[in-house]
């Protein structure tokens, strides 16, 4: 039995889809009934909280693997540590953790968060399989896409860095994969897409793909911080968000190697794929006359 957390998560989401196309029953763990009750009928959907002790160990009854995610929030080593704990509590035999790029090498931001979860994982006792995913494609989607549908443009502060983005898709199949089939335990990968895109070539892949221009504009990060501070966004966060991105900035991010190729047996999506598959994202929906 495997499972799943973050099951309404873009992550968890992606790989409980991955998981049931496999022939090991899951359980998808969800906050709130309302989104459990969105579950289909061929999933255990268990109501828990990370902050939740108890409602762990309920979740984890007959549990043998767990794949472990949790939003980028200021409490993530605590709340994945209460997983952790519990897992080891219950008798699970095996965790694969959504871990983060840099975590192996960078001592701030969200990454730094991620390699104490790690950390403490690896000393558990249990056996695990660590995943330290790039950046998702996806999160081009989810930050850039309504400005371009407004705008035609979309803003950061990236200048030409390069990243091996990944598709979500991806990163769930290869989770799967280490939950599903044997070889993974005690084994850290750090997952890459296919190639290293700077911004302004991201903006360029668009344009083909949704036959409109598309401009990236490099801002100043005082800009950019200020514009999070506009939004609303907490001091917390803004450091972190600032931090992680100084870490691709600085000439990280940008490797591309075989992983995910050599893990899944195919190669992973490409950029292109992406916006050819969610190209209506960039488009203004125009109402009805």
């Amino acid at each position: 039995m495997i499972l799943v957390t973050g099951a309404s998560g873009n992550a968890g989401g992606a790989v409980l889809k991955e998981v049931l196309n496999t022939d090991r029953p899951v359980k998808a763990m969800y906050r709130s009934p309302e989104d459990a009750a969105k579950a289909s009928a061929e999933v255990g959907a268990v109501i828990a909280d990370f902050a939740d002790k108890p409602s762990l160990g309920r979740a984890l009854e007959g549990v043998d693997a767990v794949y472990l995610v949790c939003s980028p929030v200021r409490e993530l080593v605590e709340l994945e540590g209460n997983m952790v704990d519990a897992c080891q509590a219950a008798g699970v035999r095996h965790v694969v953790l959504n871990s983060a790029l840099g975590s192996g090498d960078y001592a701030k931001s969200f990454p730094s968060w991620h390699r104490k979860v790690e950390d403490k994982l690896r000393a558990s006792g249990l056996d695990y399989t660590v995943l330290r995913p790039n950046s998702f494609m996806q999160n081009i989607l989810t930050y850039y896409a309504p400005s371009i549908r407004t705008q035609g443009a979309f803003y950061a502060a990236m200048g030409n860095a390069r990243t091996s983005f990944i598709d979500v898709r991806d990163v769930a199949a290869v989770a799967a994969t280490t939950l599903t089939s044997p070889g993974h335990a005690g084994k850290t990968y750090e997952l890459n897409g296919p190639e290293a895109v700077t911004y302004g070539e991201i903006a360029e892949k668009i344009t083909r793909a949704i036959g409109r221009k598309v401009q990236y504009v490099n801002i100043p990060v005082a800009q950019q911080k200020q514009a999070m501070l506009d939004q609303g966004l907490p001091d917390w966060l803004i450091t972190a968000l600032l931090d992680l991105q100084a870490y691709y900035t600085g000439g990280k991010g940008s490797e591309v190697d075989d992983v995910v190729s050599t893990i899944l047996g195919r190669a992973p999506g490409t950029m292109d794929q992406l916006l050819a598959d969610f190209a209506d994202n960039f488009v203004a929906k125009t109402g009805a006359a």
